[in-house]
């Protein structure tokens, strides 16, 4: 089964942290996908939510706005898109996430269609 690993943290937090800090957590980030390569598919950091968009399409009308959809105190910082053969195991890597010592992760399968 596939699951999507979403992280999400305050991104205000991470302007607030040293040189040292951040690259403490970017190596923590490199650790961790050496250690799950076999069952990693993919995986990517997402920019802020400044840069963002979104988008509605309303009888056939689309509108565009700044950032995401709602004010959150998290935000959606990025993800993992991971092949388990549950979500038990799958949430066991998720909580392995650095994120998910100072944020949250989903663990959200992925819908298969026959």
């Amino acid at each position: 089964m596939h699951f999507l690993l979403l992280i999400y943290g305050e991104e205000t937090s991470w302007a607030k942290l040293s040189k040292t800090e951040r690259d403490s957590i970017h190596l923590q980030y490199a650790e961790f996908g050496k250690k799950n390569a076999g069952t990693l598919k993919s995986g990517n950091a997402l920019m802020p939510v400044h840069d963002a968009k979104t988008v509605r399409t309303r009888e056939g009308k689309s509108s565009t706005v700044d950032g995401p959809f709602a004010e959150t105190k998290e935000q959606l910082g990025g993800y993992y898109l991971l092949d388990a053969p549950s979500i038990g195991e799958a949430v066991a890597v998720a909580a392995k996430i650095p994120g998910a010592s100072h944020g949250c992760v989903e663990v959200r399968p992925i819908m298969t269609f026959s």
